[in-house]
């Protein structure tokens, strides 16, 4: 008998903004090979007797090989088990999902997706800050300062793009990020914000413009898993602290 493999995005940590199928997958499933980034409550949703295997995969931090991971969906799936690879976010913004799907389809392994909800858009979302913006951002680009090859974006296209931009895994190197960023033609003065874990309950961030963007980093503690927002939409930003106060973001 065949199995399946289900690559499932499980947002970006908060229990609440599984999606219904995402939901209603993982629970008909048997086995889950779950990522880092996902949020702990969401293993509570198990079935009873469901095999719940860790594959974390952080940057700067011990992690699983890939190829142990393909190896591990393949072998469950060919001992017909219905397979969940839940992953943190979207599986298919940054997070190998097309890879994933092409090995397993390249093996005759049936293999489907369920989306979720990005780090950015969940940013977004709980700070009240627009990503697009009528007469400001007319888009938003998806980016991540982190390759295995070391290229990099085309950080003077977007620049001249007037693009809202989100750069994923970025906190690492977020001094070197900046120069390059401010070299390609982004304006100093451009505001910025960090958002670390966005959309859990311990989420934080920061707002700062770009040629203090490393200072401000280093100063608030803000660490990975976080995104980096720039652009001038973020001054359009409004915070809110509680269901009755809402304060405008002041921009360093």
């Amino acid at each position: 008998m065949n199995g399946k493999v289900w690559l499932v995005g499980a947002g970006p940590g908060d229990a609440e903004l599984l999606t219904l199928k995402a939901l209603r997958v993982i629970q008909a499933c048997d086995v889950w090979l779950v990522d880092d980034l996902v949020g702990r409550d969401i293993l509570e949703f198990a079935r009873p007797g469901t095999r719940i295997v860790e594959v974390g995969k952080r940057g700067g931090c011990k992690s699983t090989p890939q190829d142990f991971i393909l190896r591990l969906m393949a072998r469950y799936a060919r001992q017909g088990r219905q397979v969940a690879r839940l992953k943190g976010g979207d599986p298919f913004i940054f997070g190998r999902g097309g890879e994933e799907w092409a090995w397993l389809a390249e093996r005759g392994i049936e293999v489907e997706a369920v989306g979720g909800i990005t780090a950015a858009f969940a940013a977004g979302t709980d700070l009240g800050l627009p990503l697009t913006h009528r007469g400001v951002a007319r888009g938003v680009a998806l980016v991540t300062a982190h390759t295995m090859d070391g290229s990099r974006p085309d950080w003077q296209g977007l620049a001249a793009a007037n693009l809202t931009v989100v750069c994923y895994m970025g906190m690492s190197n977020v001094d070197v990020l900046a120069d390059e960023l401010m070299a390609a033609g982004f304006a100093p003065e451009l505001p910025v914000a960090v958002v670390h874990r966005a959309g859990c309950a311990d989420q934080r961030h920061i707002v700062s413009s770009l040629h203090t963007l490393a200072a401000d980093v280093a100063s608030s503690g803000l660490a990975s898993p976080a995104v980096i927002v720039l652009g001038e939409v973020v001054r359009h930003a409004c915070v809110v602290n509680t269901p009755a106060t809402a304060a405008r973001w002041q921009v360093a």
